[in-house]
């Protein structure tokens, strides 16, 4: 049996993956720039080269891991899991613990230091739930998998780049166009092109034959682009894991992490659906493994399975994809030719790639599930919904100059159920787990499992990992505690009860 290292539409995966794993970059740049005060020296020579080791090398073992499962299995239309670095781990620390640190401070460094040792704590975290995530796949219900990652693609992956390719349609449309031949038509382009090679192409050339990039711009500095190896950084972490700031934010760093064991499982799930049936455990544990790498090196981002794996394999892509993309990111971030990229090749050339990926894992949700349990999945996007609705919100508000904390929740009473939409955004994809197992176990009408999950939700209400919130200065925060979110709670247990009721009902009367 052969199993070749690459193939032409691993041409395809990579741009995907690669512009998925650009725009985090681009990110990363940004806002530790903007709002952490942290100077090129910092950003360009430590944080970036720390993410790249931990890109490569997690991206090379996926690969290998799709290699090993090709030959066991005797099959050679096995593809890699995704992998990069996690962008709600991104927003989380740089809005809830870095932001606030360098506010505090004005510290630059600290709030470097204090990153590295939340993205550390969340690769352990990550490691820790190898141990159980084989459990919890086994009792969660598919339909509860999948949904959620149906909800986040058609939100924050679908939504955002449509929005993004209907910006700038005259650059954006024709490329999507030839994506959209290529997969839905299944039509093969001449000499065996991959179409995301020719809607990249496409999108550049229209890019600047428009007048849309500046050549002017394309500018290396001084100092800054130029070959950056990874260095060990671990020792800067001492001292800081009984910091007051770690102490002060423990209770973001503990839900991110689980939140990254959950939404991995998703992706396991996701592409054993699709296909390729991957263990749990050293596929989360290599996950974890990356992050500590990750912030070792200095990076102050934990790194995750990535969602798409189902949206890879309608492309055609195997492993190669995943080495291509690992040996391009670390050349970025060894050399700080991230931003020098983007103005050189438009992003929206490659956005059509994203949106056929959200496509498919929404499709996915709903063909791989049994029939009678897509109402199921119907439930489980709401909180992904309700997410995206409150980023959206928010986004408006800042751009106004406003925050919801300067607002106030009764700003909102007669438009719009603000309360409502945060408290379902609060840690959307356990809720969201959480409903779409109930809705199944309701329609197999076994009710005492459907008890069970009832009264998960109510403990997770009790202590605040869904549902239970505080508006701040720097945006929502989620509240932990004892009867933090007590009328959810309640609300669960009558769920509980109820379910219970019906299950003894049901056992007397078919006695």
């Amino acid at each position: 049996m052969s199993y070749p290292l690459f193939v032409k539409r691993d041409i395809d995966g990579f741009f995907g993956l690669a512009i998925d794993n650009l725009i985090q970059l681009i990110l990363i740049v940004s806002f530790c720039k903007i709002l952490c005060g942290m100077p090129d020296v910092l950003i360009f020579r430590i944080i970036l080269p720390g993410a790249a080791i931990s890109i490569l090398l997690g991206n090379l073992f996926y690969s290998w891991q799709a290699r090993r499962l090709a030959i066991k299995e005797r099959r050679d239309d096995i593809t890699a899991l995704p992998y990069g670095i996690n962008t709600v781990s991104l927003f989380a620390f740089i809005f809830f613990i870095m932001l606030p640190v360098y506010q505090d401070t004005k510290d630059p460094y600290l709030v470097w230091k204090v990153g590295m040792v939340a993205c550390f704590l969340s690769g352990v975290i990550e490691m820790l739930g190898a141990l159980i995530g084989e459990k919890l796949r086994r009792i969660t219900p598919r339909a509860a998998l999948l949904s959620t990652l149906a909800g986040i693609a058609i939100t924050f992956i679908s939504m955002d780049f449509a929005f993004k390719i209907f910006e700038k349609p005259v650059v954006a449309l024709f490329p999507l166009a030839i994506i959209l031949v290529q997969y839905f038509s299944k039509v093969r382009f001449p000499l065996g092109l991959p179409g995301g090679l020719i809607a990249i192409c496409a999108g550049t050339g229209l890019a600047w034959i428009l007048g849309y990039m500046d050549g002017e711009n394309i500018i290396i500095a001084d100092g800054i682009f130029q070959f950056s190896p990874p260095r060990f950084k671990g020792g800067d972490m001492i001292g800081l894991i009984h910091s007051k700031y770690i102490l002060q934010y423990i209770s973001i760093i503990i839900p991110m992490g689980v939140f990254n064991v959950i939404g991995s499982l998703q992706n396991i799930e996701s592409a054993e659906a699709a296909g390729d049936k991957y263990r749990t455990f050293p596929s989360l544990l290599a996950n974890g493994i990356g992050s500590v790498i990750a912030s070792l090196f200095g990076s102050c981002f934990p790194t995750t399975i990535y969602i798409g794996h189902p949206g890879w394999k309608a492309i055609g892509a195997k492993g190669g994809y995943s080495i291509l993309n690992g040996i391009f990111i670390t050349f970025l971030c060894l050399t700080g030719l991230i931003t020098i990229t983007l103005k050189v090749i438009p992003i929206e050339a490659g956005l059509g790639i994203l949106l056929w990926i959200g496509i498919v894992i929404v499709a996915q949700a709903f063909q791989e599930t049994p029939k009678k349990h897509a109402m199921a999945v119907a439930v489980g996007l709401f909180p992904a919904i309700a997410a995206w609705g409150l980023l959206m919100v928010e986004s408006a508000l800042r751009s106004a100059g406003t925050t919801l904390y300067i607002l106030g929740r009764e700003a909102f009473v007669n438009n719009l159920a603000i309360h409502g939409m945060i408290s379902l955004e609060r840690g959307f994809i356990f809720t969201s787990m959480i409903l779409a197992s109930i809705s199944v176990f309701l329609i197999e009408r076994q009710f005492l499992r459907a008890c069970f999950w009832s009264l998960v939700a109510a403990f997770f209400s009790y202590t605040g990992i869904i549902h239970a919130y505080e508006l701040t200065p720097n945006g929502v925060m989620s509240k932990f505690g004892l009867g933090v979110a007590v009328d959810f709670s309640i609300g669960y247990c009558s769920f509980a009860i109820l379910f219970a009721a019906m299950a003894f009902y049901l056992r007397g009367k078919s006695s």
